[in-house]
């Protein structure tokens, strides 16, 4: 089908091809060539605005962090907060308080002034301290600063500022976490003797800090977080992940090994894009955004692109099939009749009467046919008359073969005084005579070949004084079916000849004949010596064994006849084992529906 239609709408694919490179060559130029320009000046504006968005927010949280590193700038360089953290536990009692209430104040202060700090504690290591708020210093007694991380950090940095994950407060109200806040801490120091007297510790609004990250939008689903240079998330949406490294190893690998501030990256097989800043305490924020979101409209105007050159296609296939209908239709015409004489119908004429070049062609077109016509009658009727006659040549080549043997067998009688004997032989002779001459073509029925080997084998048992019986299983009807005279009684000869009378004894030959689905089957079987492996493996390639000699004439033959009248409906098997006989099967495809349509 396909190639039918390939075939009868070549010219008119051509002109539908031009029509399409004229109407679409332009648009695609202008249109791709739109949105190259157009993908160029979002992608680069985008990128733009989410770079400018990045370093907002890092300005605003850097400010933030700021605040936390000023407010432990003050606390730790105040002489006053120094001497209160040098005479806890050493001066009297009203002292002390005085102490506390100055420094509580003191603290207070700090957290109102700004919004940004949530809670100011100034800690002794042994127990004890200042807050303010809502510190419970009893609550502090219960808990070992010394085991805290964040203490043994500030300890191990020696004045140096050291910063926390996101987290919950774990003093404000006796330990109740109430307060999301991100912690900076360090050690408070006696300026006199840089011995550590204390720790600071501002915790900066967690809520704020969270807000100042998600009010940024990148997309849909995009989103900034706070990493610090080891690639752990110190802030982030998802309390759940602070202090632990970005999952996604593409993304680590870019935050942490790429001095780029923008990058492209996929995360599981989706496309992202991201920026980051550095901030104010040595971190950095990160975002990202799948590239889609980023890319919408680029998308939205390649899609309207990609219509548009799809509606402009369709209208020039409408105009070109309009016109190639118009030019070729008696084209097609001319290419049916064509289709016809390509499937063998030689009786088609083509029916264009156009005057034009088409017309013309027409007409040489009918005469060739006519030609080409008596050109293959005659072939045909040349064809026949040389089958014919190649199977009378058979034919006379196995007649005097045959009648060579039984004259032989009478010769040997007579010579060694069996007259008795050679006179069955002559009158068996007689009646195998008489069934194989008088009757006039090529074709018999299966039962009169049967007959034929029946009186074959009288003279084969007279001449070797032996007896070959002869087994016959024949379906009934089938010794109806008209078969090439003589295809069975070779093989028996055969089987007789070579396979049974070298073993000088008696001998069984079994002739089987059914019918199958339409086929026709022969199974010629004896009891003899059998067939070598490289004699069976040639004879059942008769048509190369013929060409290298290999085959007697009575097997040629059959080969000869089947091939001639059956062409390639037919099969040839021997089967054979070395001393337990041969067994030659002849199959005839469809001689059953061929006899029945007849």
């Amino acid at each position: 089908m396909f190639r039918k239609f390939r075939i009868s709408n070549r010219f008119t694919t051509k002109i539908i091809l031009i029509l399409l490179l004229v109407i679409l060559i332009p648009i695609i130029f202008t249109s791709w060539s739109f949105y190259w320009v157009a993908d160029s000046i979002l992608k680069k504006n985008v990128r733009e605005s989410t770079l400018q968005i990045a370093e907002q927010t890092a300005e605003s949280l850097s400010f933030i962090l700021n605040v936390g590193v000023d407010t432990s700038d003050f606390i730790s360089s105040d002489p006053n907060i120094q001497r209160a953290a040098l005479q806890v536990n050493s001066s009297p009692s009203y002292e002390e308080n005085r102490n506390f209430q100055y420094i509580n104040t003191l603290l207070n202060n700090y957290v109102y002034s700004n919004s940004f700090v949530k809670i100011v504690y100034l800690l002794k290591e042994e127990g004890g301290g200042w807050g303010s708020g809502t510190f419970s210093g009893s609550g502090l007694k219960q808990l070992r600063l010394s085991d805290m991380e964040w203490v043994k950090d500030v300890k191990r940095k020696d004045g140096e500022l050291v910063w926390q994950g996101l987290q919950y407060d774990h003093f404000s109200g006796g330990g109740v976490n109430t307060d999301l806040v991100l912690p900076v801490g360090r050690v408070l120091k006696d300026f006199n003797t840089m011995r550590n007297i204390g720790l600071v510790q501002v915790q900066l609004n967690g809520q704020s800090i969270l807000n100042t990250i998600r009010q940024p939008k990148l997309g849909v689903t995009g989103k900034f977080f706070v990493v610090d240079s080891k690639g752990r998330l110190m802030i982030d949406s998802n309390l759940e992940m602070i202090n632990q490294k970005v999952k996604d190893q593409g993304l680590y690998q870019r935050i942490v090994s790429d001095d780029a501030v923008e990058f492209e990256f996929d995360m599981k097989g989706v496309p992202y894009y991201g920026v980051k800043q550095l901030l104010s305490n040595g971190w950095m924020i990160v975002g990202t955004v799948p590239v889609e979101e980023i890319s919408g409209q680029l998308e939205n105007l390649q899609t309207w692109i990609l219509l548009s050159s799809a509606v402009f296609s369709m209208i020039a296939i409408g105009i070109g099939l309009f016109i190639a209908g118009w030019v070729t239709k008696p084209v097609k015409q001319l290419t049916q009749s064509m289709l016809h004489v390509q499937q063998g119908d030689l009786n088609v004429r083509a029916v264009v009467r156009t005057s034009d070049e088409i017309g013309f062609l027409s007409k040489q077109f009918n005469k060739m046919l006519q030609k080409i016509g008596n050109l293959m009658q005659q072939v045909e009727d040349e064809q026949s008359e040389k089958h014919h006659a190649e199977l009378r040549v058979v034919m006379h080549r196995v007649h005097p073969h045959f009648l060579y043997n039984t004259l032989s067998t009478l010769r040997w009688l007579i010579d060694s005084g069996q007259n008795d004997r050679a006179s069955q032989v002559l009158h068996a002779l007689n009646h195998l005579l008489e069934a194989n001459m008088g009757k006039s073509g090529s074709m018999i029925p299966v039962e009169e070949e049967l007959d034929i080997i029946r009186k074959y084998l009288i003279i084969l048992e007279l001449r070797y004084e032996k007896t070959f019986d002869l087994e016959l299983d024949v379906e009934p009807g089938s010794e109806k079916f008209m078969i090439p005279r003589m295809l069975l009684q070779p093989l028996v000869e055969n089987a007789i000849f070579h396979g049974i009378v070298p073993k000088n004894t008696a001998g069984r030959i079994s002739i089987r004949i059914r019918t199958c689905r339409g086929d026709l089957e022969f199974l010629v079987e004896d009891d003899g010596l059998g067939i070598g492996d490289e004699k069976l493996k040639a004879l059942n390639d008769p048509g190369t064994a013929i060409e290298n000699g290999e085959v007697g004439i009575g097997l040629r033959h059959i080969y000869d006849s089947l091939r001639l009248y059956y062409a390639r409906n037919w099969e040839w098997s021997i089967v054979s084992r070395t001393g337990q006989g041969t067994a030659v099967r002849i199959l005839l495809k469809k001689l059953v529906e061929s006899a029945s349509e007849n």
